[in-house]
């Protein structure tokens, strides 16, 4: 019998919290908030995750906004 191809997790970037920062989730387990793209990039390569296109929304949901949302993060710069 051959084996199923892998599926990947169910990755989940939530919508920015007040400061912008974003949870970052994978099948429900907490992998860390992250402030900008890279966070996530890292936080997915800690999780051993680094085999996933953060910016594919097939396997990437973001929600509350996409890869480039980081509204905590742009306030900050135009001070």
């Amino acid at each position: 019998m051959a084996a199923h191809p892998a599926q990947h997790p169910h990755v989940v970037v939530h919508s920015p919290a007040l400061d912008g920062s974003r949870r970052v989730t994978a099948n429900d387990e907490n992998l860390g908030v992250a402030s900008h793209l890279d966070d996530v990039v890292e936080l997915l390569r800690l999780a051993d995750l680094d085999r996933i296109e953060v910016e594919d929304d097939d396997i990437v949901e973001w929600q509350g906004g996409g890869p480039d949302d980081w509204p905590g993060l742009s306030e900050h710069l135009e001070r």
